[in-house]
């Protein structure tokens, strides 16, 4: 290797580290959100919790929809 093959390797081996760096701090960042927001404080437990509300998301949606239809028929009997 030359001694400017040398220099860029050990540039991008700087800028890599530079952005290892950078993604640390922002995965720690949502980690950190995830805690405060949902008291979850990992991936899995935050995919667990993600399942939870999406299934009770899917319950509220038909709860609504059945007394959406419900309201609907007593006014047209009425």
């Amino acid at each position: 290797m030359t001694d400017q093959e040398l220099l860029d390797l050990k540039q991008e081996i700087i800028e890599a580290k530079d952005k290892a760096t950078k993604l640390q701090g922002r995965k720690d960042l949502l980690t950190e959100q995830l805690k405060e927001k949902y008291g979850v404080t990992t991936l899995k437990q935050a995919q667990e919790k993600l399942k939870k509300m999406e299934q009770n998301l899917e319950t509220l949606r038909t709860e609504i929809e059945e007394a959406t239809e419900k309201l609907e028929e007593k006014l047209n009997i009425e």
